[in-house]
């Protein structure tokens, strides 16, 4: 088990799936959720307002991601999705890919929970640092 991104052709899920329409249905889904739950558009790392455009998705579990019959299928639960700003989702995936233990020895869920109290953390005490 690994939860490091793996690159370029190693990775049939960014190459594909994150560029195929049922994702950006999936997605326009997520969002549109949100704003029926009537629940702000907030970066899960840094804490601020965003639009949907501004926003990405971490995928906190890949269970839902299937291959079926020749397409990809997204069959995420609403709660597997996190809303990152892209700087702070390439942040959240560096400290996953960077820490051994996160990387290699804890499920994607408790890893990316993990990585992300972290990145939390930093990022709120540079923003009350002077």
């Amino acid at each position: 088990m690994s939860n490091r991104r793996k690159t370029g052709v190693r990775n049939a899920y960014r190459a594909e799936f994150l560029r195929s329409p049922e994702w950006f249905a999936r997605r326009s889904r997520w969002f549109r959720k949100q704003v029926r739950l009537r629940r702000p558009l907030v970066c899960a790392a840094c804490g601020r307002l965003a639009a949907s455009r501004e926003l990405e998705l971490h995928h906190l579990d890949y269970s839902g991601v299937r291959f079926v019959k020749g397409g990809w299928r997204a069959f995420e639960r609403h709660d597997d999705l996190v809303p990152l700003h892209p700087h702070c989702h390439d942040l959240l995936h560096r400290l996953i890919d960077r820490d051994h233990v996160l990387a290699f020895h804890r499920s994607r869920r408790a890893a990316s929970g993990i990585a992300l109290q972290r990145l939390r953390a930093r990022l709120w005490a540079q923003e009350i640092a002077p």
